[in-house]
C-alpha cells in the first residue's frame, strides 16, 4: 500500500503540478533566443559569402535574405515553427497541464553546447585534435538521447501513467498530438543522420592519415571539413 502511494505521488509530481519556469523560460528565453538565432544565422550566411567575394553580398538585400532562406530552409522552418506553433501552444493552449513534457522538450537543447564547440574547433582549425573527436562523440550521444530517444521516453511515461503499453500510446492520443510530435522528430532524425555521416567521414580521414604516417608518405594539405547542413543551435 505504501509503495502504491509513493507511485501515485510520483506521477502527481510528473503530470499534475504547474511550475513557473515552464512558462517564464519560454517567454524570457525561448522567444528571444529563437529570434536572435535566426538573425545570427543570417549574418553568418551573409558574411561567409561576402568574404568569398560574391557580387550579391556587397550589401544586405532581399536577394541575400532569399538566398539564406533557400540554403537553410529546414533550419529556418524549424525556428519559425517553434515561434509560431510550439511556443503559443506552450503558453496558451495546453490548459495548465503537461509541465513535465514541456520540461522534457527543454532537454533538446542539451546537445547545443557540444554542437557549438565543434564548430568553434573547426573555425580555429583544431578539427584533428582529440578534443574535437571526443566532442563529436558527445554530440552524437546527446543529440540521440535528447532529441530522438526523448520522444519514445515521453510516450512510455504517458503509457506508464495510464497503464497502457507503449505501442498503444499513439492510439490513445489525439491525431494532432502525434502529427505534432512527428513533425518535430522528423528533422531531428534527418540532422542525426547528417551528423553520423559527417562523423564517419572524419573517422575515415583520420584512419587514412594514420596509414600515411605509418607508411612514411607525405600527408595531404589540411583543409577545413566541408560544410554540411547543421542541426539547430
Amino acid at each position: 500500500m505504501q509503495q502504491e502511494h509513493i507511485f501515485d505521488c510520483s506521477f502527481f509530481f510528473f503530470f499534475a503540478p504547474r511550475h513557473w519556469l515552464a512558462t517564464h523560460f519560454v517567454i524570457w528565453y525561448g522567444v528571444p533566443y529563437m529570434t536572435y538565432d535566426i538573425f545570427a544565422m543570417y549574418l553568418s550566411h551573409y558574411y561567409r559569402f561576402r568574404v568569398k567575394g560574391h557580387e550579391d553580398y556587397k550589401q544586405h538585400s532581399l536577394r541575400t535574405v532569399n538566398s539564406f532562406v533557400r540554403r537553410e530552409f529546414l533550419l529556418v522552418l524549424h525556428h519559425i515553427a517553434l515561434l509560431t506553433i510550439l511556443l503559443p501552444v506552450t503558453l496558451f493552449f495546453r490548459k495548465d497541464q503537461g509541465d513535465f513534457f514541456i520540461g522534457c522538450l527543454f532537454l533538446t537543447e542539451l546537445s547545443t553546447p557540444f554542437v557549438s564547440l565543434g564548430k568553434i574547433l573547426i573555425q580555429v582549425r583544431q578539427h584533428d585534435c582529440w578534443l574535437h573527436k571526443a566532442n563529436g562523440g558527445m554530440v552524437l550521444f546527446t543529440f540521440f538521447m535528447c532529441r530522438i530517444a526523448l520522444f519514445p521516453f515521453m510516450y512510455w511515461m504517458y503509457g506508464r501513467h495510464y497503464g497502457i503499453p507503449l505501442y498503444s500510446v499513439p492510439f490513445h492520443l489525439p491525431l494532432s498530438t502525434n502529427l505534432g510530435n512527428s513533425c518535430i522528430l522528423a528533422p531531428q532524425v534527418y540532422w542525426f543522420v547528417l551528423l553520423c555521416r559527417k562523423g564517419y567521414r572524419l573517422y575515415q580521414r583520420s584512419r587514412h592519415q594514420d596509414c600515411l604516417l605509418s607508411s612514411h608518405l607525405p600527408l595531404p594539405p589540411r583543409h577545413s571539413p566541408p560544410r554540411t547542413s547543421s542541426p539547430p543551435i
